[in-house]
């Protein structure tokens, strides 16, 4: 069953029990099913029906699990009237980072209020990761790993995570510092239990290690650890001190945010997630973002009036004007789309600028004449008129070249100045092709027309 199907069964069964009060079965359901299914329920339900589930819930784990997956307004909503007591309890079963992460997002007092109750290890654990920019690797990392001196045997070091390192997160590698708790190699946990017992770390560990430091972006992290395909990259300081691990799970977490943003940023819908935002909410974060569209479309208007006395001689070519905007403006979209996500997956690189902007210029001329031959073909079996025709399709081959030429050069010279790709796309690319495709058009064919 997919995943989708799963969740909508999900989401019926447990509002339709809830309409009927069936709590006793409704319990049994809540407590078989993972904690991050019940988070795409969550939303959808009101303040009453969401705490009485959460009522349900008997593992306290699978609490902290589910206020981990919970987006940022829902999250909030929901604890503001827990206590902090409450929220203590919940919070000590979840790792530092995913602790950090969750207080980043409630107010301030109530953080340093949950702070003040936790340990003193575990709340200066999550200080210290606090004190990290959200979207850096210092800011995802786990502090907790597995860090040994190099002269510690095979069988020493087993004996450690037995012992001493039992409850890390997640121990896919084995650090090895030196007597300043510098980085000095990594060995697997593989490695460990192939060679002899006696054996010395500094002997069968790796000193070509993959590291990155706290203030490095948190979408490159994702990148190095996809690209070299480890389970889990160490975190390195200025002085190359190991004070964390990002880990694959937070990896993914970066990638569906990241693509998240860069989608909503593409449609011009902002860059948080808004499904479940208020109405007025929605409104604010779309409405400067549709304001180049309404300046673009009232820039337009003004050009094709500047040509009214064109379209009163010639009214039929005000008949391809929408094609030729959209054949050019889908073009753009989608050279834009192609650039911005081979820029984020590392798969194109600005060293390679000229030859993908090349690239991109041959394919929207190519599809320019083809679909210009198409359109200017229909043109002359619609109206009998060669100068109408040859002005439809050097419009559409114009057209179409120019906006693959934007949508691929706009969004890498932005990434060539640090500026997020993705706010070049959707309203901004789009406004600019309608406009350009607007203005070639009535200047090829008034030019043509001798008009």
């Amino acid at each position: 069953m997919k995943a989708a199907d799963h969740n909508k069964i999900l989401m019926d069964s447990i509002k339709r029990l809830l309409r009927r009060g069936a709590y006793s079965r409704l319990s049994k359901i809540v407590n078989k099913t993972h904690a991050a299914d019940l988070s795409t329920v969550f939303g959808s339900l009101t303040l009453t029906e969401q705490r009485k589930l959460f009522e349900m819930i008997e593992d306290i784990e699978q609490k902290g699990i589910l206020f981990s997956e919970l987006d940022e307004d829902t999250l909030v909503n929901f604890v503001e009237d827990m206590s902090i007591d409450e929220l203590v309890e919940i919070l000590s079963t979840m790792p530092s980072d995913d602790i950090a992460d969750l207080l980043g997002r409630l107010p301030e007092e109530k953080s340093a209020a949950i702070l003040e109750r936790m340990n003193r290890e575990d709340s200066e654990e999550v200080e210290d990761l606090l004190r990290y920019e959200d979207d850096t690797a210092g800011g995802i990392m786990v502090p907790d790993f597995i860090a040994l001196r190099e002269d510690v045997t095979a069988r020493e070091a087993i004996e450690s995570l037995q012992k001493e390192h039992s409850d890390v997160e997640m121990p896919f590698y084995l650090y090895v510092v030196d007597e300043y708790g510098k980085l000095v190699g990594v060995s697997s946990l593989r490695q460990l239990v192939v060679v002899p017992p006696d054996t010395p770390l500094k002997e069968f560990m790796t000193t070509d290690i993959i590291s990155v430091r706290t203030d490095m972006d948190q979408e490159e992290v994702a990148k190095i650890v996809a690209r070299y395909d480890i389970l889990a990259v160490p975190v390195v300081d200025e002085s190359n001190r190991l004070v964390g691990i990002v880990t694959v799970d937070d990896v993914l977490d970066i990638i569906r945010r990241e693509a998240t943003e860069d989608i909503l940023k593409m449609a011009g819908a902002g860059e948080e997630f808004v499904e479940t935002k208020s109405v007025m909410r929605s409104i604010r974060i779309r409405l400067p973002w549709l304001f180049a569209s309404c300046l673009g479309g009232i820039l337009a208007s003004f050009i094709i009036g500047h040509f009214q006395n064109s379209l009163s001689d010639l009214a039929y070519l005000a008949a391809f004007i929408p094609v030729i905007m959209g054949m050019g403006g889908n073009i753009g979209i989608q050279s834009s789309a192609i650039t911005i996500r081979g820029l984020a997956t590392g798969r194109l690189h600005l060293r390679d600028m000229w030859n993908v902007l090349a690239k991109q210029i041959a394919v929207g001329l190519i599809l320019g004449v083809l679909y210009g031959l198409l359109i200017g073909g229909v043109a002359q079996l619609s109206y009998r008129i060669g100068l109408l025709a040859l002005s439809v399709g050097l419009a559409v081959v114009c057209s179409m070249t120019m906006a693959a030429t934007a949508g691929t050069l706009v969004p890498m010279t932005l990434a060539k100045l640090n500026v997020d790709p993705a706010v070049a796309s959707g309203p901004f690319v789009t406004t600019a092709i309608d406009i350009i495709s607007v203005t070639i058009y009535f200047v090829i064919a008034t030019s043509l027309f001798g008009i």
